[in-house]
C-alpha cells in the first residue's frame, strides 16, 4: 500500500503500526541542533525519529519528543545497539543506556546496527528477551544482506520486523528487497538521498515533469516500492520540503527509469567487507 499521508503507517509482522516517513538524525549534533531537528519534523507532521547510539545524540532526541506536547504514543522512536556493544549481556546493557538517554518510557523499535559476525546471534537473543519482557513494541536489524538474515532466522525464535539497509536510486537493493517482503520483514532505506549526490540526468528531467525537487522524486520512488524513507536534514525549510511527496504518484515508467540508475554503488560501508 503505497502511502497517501505524512502520517501513514505500514503495519509491521507483530501488528505494530509504523510510520511509512520520519526524520534521520546520523550526524546530527548532540544538543539545540537534534532537538530543534526533532521539534521542526514533529511541528511539520512527521510521526517517527530514527536514532542511535552511535549517534550521540538520543538524550537531544528523547527531550525534544518529551517537551513537543503531543502524546508519547503518537511519536515512532528507533534506536540501535552499536557494533561494540553487541553480545548478549553487553546488548542488555546497551539498552538499558539507551533507555535511559532517550527517557521515553517503552521504545518502538530496536535495531542491531551491523551484522557483526560472530556476535549477531547473541545479540538478536538479547532482543527477543527485551522485545518479549515487553520493554520494546518492535525488534530488527540493519544492513543485514539475504546471506545474514538466512544465518539469524534458522535460530530466531522471533524474526525480525524490519531491515533498514543503505537504499537509493544508484542502490536499489531489489534482491534484498525481494527477499525481505516475500518473509514478511519490512524494509527501511536509510540515506535515501544518496547522501545528496542527486545530479543525474532521469531525476533532472523527473523533477521538471512533476514540479517536485530531484529529492521529493527520490523519496516518492522510495514509498511506491513500500520502503521506509528516513531523510536527514538539520534545516527546517528542507524538512518540510522533504514531506511534501504525498500529493503525486511517479508513473510507472518514471518508476522504471528510476530503477535503472542502480549501479549497486554504496556511499556508506559494505556489509560484507565492513571492519567491525
Amino acid at each position: 500500500m503505497t502511502a497517501r499521508h505524512l502520517s501513514d503507517t505500514v503495519t509491521l509482522a507483530n501488528g505494530v503500526k509504523m510510520p511509512w516517513f520520519g526524520l534521520g538524525v546520523w550526524r546530527t549534533p548532540e544538543g539545540q541542533v537534534v532537538e530543534d531537528a526533532v521539534r521542526f519534523a514533529l511541528e511539520a507532521g512527521y510521526r517517527h525519529i530514527d536514532t542511535a547510539a552511535l549517534y550521540a545524540n538520543e538524550v537531544g532526541v528523547g527531550k525534544a519528543i518529551r517537551a513537543c506536547g503531543l502524546p508519547r504514543e503518537q511519536i515512532f522512536v528507533t534506536s540501535k545497539v552499536w557494533n561494540s556493544d553487541q553480545g548478549y549481556e553487553s546488548t542488555l546493557k546497551a539498552f538499558d543506556a539507551t533507555q535511559e538517554r532517550l527517557d521515553l518510557g517503552q521504545l518502538d523499535l530496536y535495531l542491531i546496527h551491523w551484522p557483526v559476525a560472530g556476535k549477531y546471534r547473541e545479540t538478536w537473543r538479547a532482543l527477543e528477551r527485551i522485545y518479549q519482557e515487553g520493554r520494546v513494541r518492535a525488534i530488527g536489524v540493519s544492513n543485514f544482506q539475504v546471506s545474514h538474515l538466512e544465518d539469524l532466522g534458522a535460530h530466531a525464535e522471533v524474526k525480525p520486523m524490519v531491515n533498514q539497509v543503505e537504499l537509493h536510486p544508484r542502490l536499489s537493493q531489489t534482491e534484498l528487497t525481494q527477499y525481505c517482503q516475500s518473509r514478511g520483514i519490512q524494509v527501511e532505506a536509510w540515506s535515501p538521498l544518496m547522501q545528496g549526490h542527486l545530479d543525474d540526468p532521469v531525476l533532472e528531467s523527473l523533477s521538471q515533469k512533476y514540479g517536485k525537487s530531484k529529492a521529493q522524486i527520490v523519496l516518492r520512488w522510495d514509498l511506491q516500492r513500500d520502503i521506509i524513507t528516513i531523510p536527514k536534514s538539520v534545516h527546517q525549510d528542507r524538512i518540510i520540503e522533504n514531506a511534501d511527496v504525498f500529493d503525486f504518484e511517479l508513473a510507472e515508467d518514471d518508476m522504471e527509469a528510476i530503477n535503472h540508475m542502480n549501479r549497486n554503488q554504496r556511499y556508506g560501508p559494505d556489509p560484507d567487507h565492513f571492519d567491525f
